[in-house]
């Protein structure tokens, strides 16, 4: 089961370290937005659900190893937190990207990929789009994902922002 960040009890696993392999991202930037982050690598908590950053990381965002690496065909997903307990997080602002926006990625071997902004979508997380985020796909894409909405009454946020980006 694949769900989206900020999952209650999605971000309670250990996020996987590291450097970066040559072909692995290492650092996402959104130009528009002033985003600039290191990436670290996530994996899977034990209840199948995709890693999120540690809170204490809240400006650092992070690759899902489960994905495809960026420039190659197939849906990379990048997951960082909107706010923290500490205040904004790495992807605060990005409701405010717009279709055409470029998302950096920069990769172990220090090639820099240019990403386009296709789309972005508001789901709830009980109906999250699991395939369409994390499925296959023949473009070479990426996706951003992070919290967004009303809270519950647990205080976690009931929907996921979801940005659609195609390699430039």
């Amino acid at each position: 089961m694949l769900l989206g960040a900020c999952t209650p009890g999605g971000g309670t696993g250990k996020a996987i370290g590291g450097p970066a392999q040559a072909e692995e991202p290492s650092r996402v930037a959104i130009p528009s937005l002033g985003v600039d982050s290191p990436l670290m690598r996530l994996g899977r908590n034990g209840d199948e659900t995709v890693q999120v950053p540690p809170p204490e990381k809240g400006m650092t965002a992070g690759w899902y190893r489960g994905s495809a690496k960026p420039g190659t065909r197939g849906a990379a997903v990048i997951i960082g937190h909107n706010a923290t307990r500490d205040g904004k997080a790495v992807f605060h602002d990005l409701h405010k990207i717009k279709e055409g926006d470029v998302i950096d990625v920069e990769r172990g071997d220090g090639k820099v990929l240019h990403f386009t902004v296709t789309g972005t979508e508001k789901a709830a997380k009980s109906a999250f789009p699991t395939r369409k985020v994390y499925g296959e796909t023949q473009e070479k894409a990426l996706r951003l994902v992070t919290c967004a909405g009303d809270l519950d009454a647990d205080g976690h946020p009931v929907e996921n922002l979801i940005v659609y980006a195609k390699l430039a």
